[in-house]
C-alpha cells in the first residue's frame, strides 16, 4: 500500500521534470524498502503505541526525503524542483499515516468485536511481576491477549491451574500461543526444558525479569561468537542511525535560525548591548558537554562585566543589565547557542549544560546525575519545559531537573523532541516566571 502511494504521487508530480520515470520509481521503491528495513518501519505489533507508529513515520519520511533529493545530482537532464519534492513527501506521509493508523485501528476493533486474531497466554510463576502482567492482559483488551492461568508450585491462588508438571498438557490441550515465564521461579534445568517445549510445539516463550528496575529498561542481546550476553540499552540516542538523524535535524534547524533570525538580530542586539554597558557583545563560558568534554557555551552578554562567572543569576540580580533582563525574559540571550549546535557541541534538544561547579557539587550526591553526560547538552530540554529551569535554590530543584533529564535520555523519540520544541516556543510567548 505504501509503495503504491509513493509511486502514484511520484508519477504524477515528477512526470514533467525530465526524468526517466520507470527508473526513478524503481529507485524510490528500493530506497523506501531499504530505509524501512534499517529502521524497522514495519515492526508494528499489537502492543505498539500509536505515538511510536507516528515516530516511525517521521523517521522514515526524513530519510526518504534524503533518498529522493540524492537522485537528482546523478541525473543530467532532471530538473530539481524543491516544491514538487516537498509536496510529494508531505502528501505521501499524510496518506501513509492515515492508512497506517486506520489499519491499526481496524485491527484493534476486529479483535475486540469478532474475537479473531486473539492470542492465548499462560504465565509460569506467581510473582508480583507476573500478577501485574496478568492485570495488563485484562485491562488492555486491545492487545488481544486472553489469559488462561498461572502455573506454579506455590498453589496459593485459585487462578493457579497447576504446577509445572501440568503445564505441558494444558498448553497443548488449550492451544496456548504464548508462554510468559517468571525467571525467579524456575531453575536452569526447568528453564531449558520450557524453551525446548516451546520450540518443539511452535509456541512463543517470553521472560519476566524479577525486578521492576530491569523490566523497565530496554534490553539488548549481543553475541560474543555464539555466546549470548544481555545488556541494558541506556538510550536510543547512542545508536548510529539515530545519531545521524538527530545531527541532520540539528544542522538544518540551526541553519534556519542562524540565517533567518540571527543574521539580522545579532547586529541589532550588538548595538543595544554596547550602548548600555562596556564589554564584549558575546559571553562565552566553559561548560561540560557529552562525556564531560569541555566546550565554550555562547550567549549574548546580559550582565555587567564582573569577576564571578560560576554563579547562576538570581532574581533581581544587580549584575543583569536592562537589555539583559529583556533578553533573559524572552530567552533571546541563549540564541548564539545555535552556533554551538552547528559546530556539534550541543543539540537543539537535550539536558541543559550545567556549570562545572554544579557538576562538582551534585555529581556524587544525586543518583544518575552523571548520566546526563551520555548525550549532547541541548538549547532546551524536558526539565526546562516542565518547570525546572532557572536558579537552583534547593537540592530538590536539582533532583527534579535530573529526573526529567534522565527520563528524556531513556525515553527519547522524535515526537518527544518535537513536543519539547513546541512547548519551549509556547513558554517563550507566554513568559516564564523563572526566566530571569
Amino acid at each position: 500500500m505504501d509503495l503504491c502511494i509513493i509511486s502514484v504521487l511520484g508519477f504524477f508530480l515528477f512526470e514533467d521534470l525530465k526524468i526517466n520515470l520507470v527508473f526513478y520509481l524503481i529507485y524510490q521503491g528500493l530506497g523506501w524498502i531499504v530505509i524501512a528495513f534499517l529502521i524497522k518501519f514495519y515492526g508494528v505489533y499489537r502492543f505498539t503505541k500509536p505515538i511510536e507508529i507516528i515516530s516511525k513515520i517521521i523517521k522514515q519520511g526524513v530519510l526518504f526525503l534524503l533518498i529522493v533529493i540524492a537522485f537528482f545530482p546523478f541525473s543530467d537532464q532532471a530538473i530539481f524542483n524543491a516544491e514538487r519534492i516537498g509536496l510529494s513527501i508531505v502528501c505521501s506521509l499524510i496518506l501513509i499515516t492515515i492508512s497506517k493508523l486506520f489499519l491499526f485501528y481496524c485491527l484493534i476493533k476486529y479483535r475486540l468485536i469478532v474475537g479473531n486474531n486473539r492470542r492465548y497466554a499462560v504465565i509460569v510463576g506467581y510473582t508480583p511481576e507476573s500478577i501485574q502482567l496478568k492485570e495488563l492482559f485484562e485491562t488492555r483488551k486491545d492487545y488481544g491477549y486472553q489469559f488462561l492461568g498461572y502455573f506454579s508450585d506455590k498453589k496459593i491462588n485459585p487462578e493457579i491451574k497447576g504446577n509445572l508438571l501440568d503445564f505441558k498438557s494444558f498448553s497443548i490441550a488449550n492451544q496456548v500461543d504464548e508462554i510468559y515465564c517468571s525467571l525467579s521461579e524456575v531453575s536452569n534445568s526447568q528453564l531449558k526444558d520450557l524453551v525446548e517445549f516451546a520450540d518443539e510445539n511452535n509456541k512463543t516463550i517470553k521472560f519476566i525479569p524479577d525486578t521492576k528496575e530491569i523490566f523497565s529498561k530496554n534490553l539488548k542481546v549481543d553475541f560474543y561468537d555464539f555466546f549470548p550476553v544481555l545488556s541494558l540499552k541506556d538510550t536510543l540516542l547512542n545508536e548510529p542511525t539515530i545519531k545521524i538523524f538527530k545531527r541532520f535535524f540539528d544542522i538544518i534547524f540551526s541553519l534556519i535560525v542562524i540565517i533567518g533570525v540571527l543574521s539580522w538580530l545579532a547586529p541589532l542586539l550588538a548595538i543595544l548591548i554596547k550602548l548600555e554597558s562596556k564589554g564584549p557583545i558575546m559571553f562565552k563560558q566553559g561548560r561540560p558537554g557529552i562525556g564531560e568534554k569541555p566546550f565554550n557555551c555562547y550567549k549574548f552578554r546580559s550582565m555587567q562585566i564582573n569577576a564571578v562567572s560560576e554563579t547562576e543569576a538570581s532574581k533581581d540580580d544587580p549584575r543583569v543589565t536592562k537589555i539583559g533582563k529583556l533578553m533573559r525574559k524572552s530567552s533571546i540571550d541563549e540564541m548564539p547557542q545555535f552556533v554551538n549546535v552547528l559546530f556539534g557541541d550541543m543539540s537543539i534538544v537535550g539536558p541543559r549544560p550545567h556549570l562545572w561547579s554544579q557538576n562538582k557539587t551534585y555529581g556524587g550526591k544525586i543518583k544518575k546525575y552523571m548520566k546526563r553526560h551520555y548525550v549532547k547538552p541541548g538549547i532546551t530540554g524536558l526539565a526546562q519545559v516542565s518547570g525546572y529551569r532557572g536558579e537552583i535554590e534547593t537540592e530538590k530543584d536539582m533532583i527534579n531537573r535530573i529526573k526529567m533529564d534522565v527520563f528524556y535520555i531513556e525515553n527519547w523519540s522524535v515526537i518527544l523532541d518535537l513536543k519539547i520544541i513546541y512547548m519551549t516556543i509556547v513558554n517563550i510567548l507566554k513568559g516564564d516566571k523563572k526566566a530571569y
